[in-house]
């Protein structure tokens, strides 16, 4: 039968129908695109959730972090801490997807833990209402945050180991430096919230330091070099020497020697300079060394010793119990010279008593030099004790130990004066003793266990060494500084960060290597004008005075 070709493809296509499958798939895709779209909806909710919680992050770490710099420095107390915190919330807090109240901001402060860190923590949460979840039954999306600002409760400890050698009088090093160095201890005074936050000590050094004639019966000293003869005349006495006696011409030459003649010990008041031996009076037959130039021994430059050979003559002169002595000739021409008299009635004239010594100390024996050992204990050689020595550039401002009254550490510095020679190391030892607890004779205050302990020395030198106990080369004196150095830095017990600055106006002298070796990661810093000082200072103070942030 004849059809219309319209007809005829009707009728295929409802043939093709009848057995097609792909209906099914529109089917399955109608019921599955609502969940789709509520998926697609959650994750666009869940953005924005985000979103809004970073926003209150921001908000909460500042928040935190500015409160516990307020509380640090005495603005705010513990009381005003939440109040403070939602202050500052809100005027932090820039989030636009979501409602956060101020009521829902909190804060909790922690004087200290077990590590003796404080903390201040701030939560918060708040709510954004929803584009998408809500047609699942969830009109709103909760969210929230905490921040913890902890810092040093951290106590600081630092020794300020201070130049004042002679050149510290050019230029206006030392008034730059005496009034950068108040401005310090003013600053850390500032940190030291309740009693022990910050301790300071000051360490004046030349080439030797003052630790105060007060400690003269200290067990510590060793006399042993104060007391003896000059060493050029050990086993080395000349033919005029041991013929000498009361009239003679004076046997020390500087040329010869490295010191001349007085009339009585050198340091006593009213000594002088004379070209014979005092033939009459109380020093009559004294043969007394004057201070010593350093002509023969560099390293005994404006030493001073502290007696007299006494002259013993006749049959009967005899040297006894003393070491220190030379006799020559025999019967009645026989002369005995002990120094510091016979121990008997001569012993007082020429042996000046330690009540005489101006207070200062040198270098302790090799390895004992670049060592914190205790230097009280064991006796013997190489002695743990520091020697007194009577020089003459003494220093003025004495050696301070760790103390937290500001006013009395502020005059210490302004009793400095400048004098003698440089010798980094001897005040570097005194700085790390300083830090002690334990192993010095100016030990630091009992560090409580329940608090965090930082302990720093700041070391400002404007020359390169010239003179220790032992030699005015440089290169040897800084290779014990170098030992000295790496023995502080090494000590993981009791950890130190050592800051050093050179002050090297017109680049007068080569950079100090050995300063800058003793720096802490990299803290040296050199300046070329006493002015640069003061910021020198206060890139130091940057370093150990900054807050703690943890999350």
């Amino acid at each position: 039968m004849f059809r219309p070709p319209v007809v005829s493809r009707i009728g295929r296509q409802l043939a093709r129908f009848a057995g097609a499958e792909q209906g099914n798939i529109a089917v399955i895709f109608a019921i599955a695109l609502v969940p789709v779209l509520g998926f697609v909806g959650a994750a666009i909710d869940y953005g924005r959730g985000v979103k809004a919680r970073s926003s209150l992050q921001v908000a909460l770490d500042s928040a935190a972090l500015m409160v516990s710099k307020d509380l640090t420095n005495g603005i705010i107390t513990e009381a005003d801490i939440e109040a403070k915190a939602k202050a500052y919330f809100s005027g932090l807090y820039t989030g636009n997807t979501g409602t956060v109240s101020t009521a829902d901001i909190h804060a909790t402060y922690t004087a200290k833990d077990a590590n003796g860190i404080s903390n201040v923590v701030v939560t918060g949460s708040g709510s954004m209402p929803t584009d998408f979840m809500r047609v699942a039954g969830y009109p709103t999306l909760d969210f929230s945050a905490s921040s913890t600002s902890a810092w040093g409760n951290t106590r600081m400890r630092v020794a300020m180991i201070l130049d004042n050698t002679g050149s510290m009088a050019q230029n206006g090093k030392m008034a730059a430096m005496q009034t950068a160095a108040k401005d310090m201890i003013d600053t850390l005074s500032g940190y030291n919230k309740q009693t022990g936050d910050v301790y300071i000590s000051i360490i004046p050094f030349s080439k030797d330091v003052n630790v105060d004639t007060t400690n003269v019966g200290a067990s510590w000293i060793n006399w042993t070099e104060w007391e003896a003869e000059p060493p050029i005349l050990v086993n080395n006495k000349s033919n005029s020497f041991n013929s000498a006696v009361g009239g003679s011409n004076c046997p020390f030459t500087n040329s010869s020697q490295g010191f001349t003649c007085m009339d009585r010990p050198a340091t006593l008041s009213g000594a002088s300079s004379v070209s014979t031996i005092p033939s009459t009076g109380t020093y009559a037959g004294y043969i007394c060394p004057s201070v010593d130039s350093g002509h023969k021994l560099a390293g005994k430059s404006g030493i001073y010793y502290n007696g007299c050979y006494t002259t013993v003559t006749g049959s009967s002169a005899s040297c006894g119990s003393n070491t220190s002595c030379t006799c020559t000739g025999s019967g009645s021409s026989k002369i005995c010279h002990l120094w510091r008299g016979d121990g008997t009635a001569a012993t007082a004239a020429a042996a000046p008593g330690h009540n005489t010594w101006t207070g200062c100390v040198n270098d302790r024996d090799q390895d004992y030099d670049t060592k914190n050992t205790d230097p009280a204990s064991g006796s013997g050689t190489p002695s743990t004790k520091f020697y007194a020595e009577q020089w003459s550039g003494c220093l003025p401002a004495t050696v301070f130990p760790m103390s937290n009254q500001w006013q009395t550490l502020k005059d210490q510095i302004t009793a400095m004066a400048p004098s003698g020679n440089t010798n980094q190391a001897v005040g570097l030892a005194w700085g790390w003793q300083s830090l002690s607890t334990t192993n010095g004779p100016i030990a630091a205050p009992p560090k409580a266990s329940n608090y965090v302990y930082k302990d720093y020395i700041v070391l400002l030198s404007d020359g390169l060494n010239t003179q220790n106990r032992w030699s005015t080369t440089q290169s040897s004196i800084d290779d014990r500084q170098e030992i000295l150095c790496q023995n502080i830095k090494g000590d993981t017990a009791n950890p130190v960060t050592i800051f050093t600055i050179q002050v090297n106006i017109n680049s007068k002298d080569a950079k100090s290597q050995v300063l800058q070796d003793c720096a802490t990661n990299g803290n040296f810093q050199m300046i070329m004008k006493s002015s640069d000082t003061s910021d020198a200072f206060k890139n130091i103070l940057t370093q150990i005075s900054k807050l703690r942030v943890a999350k």
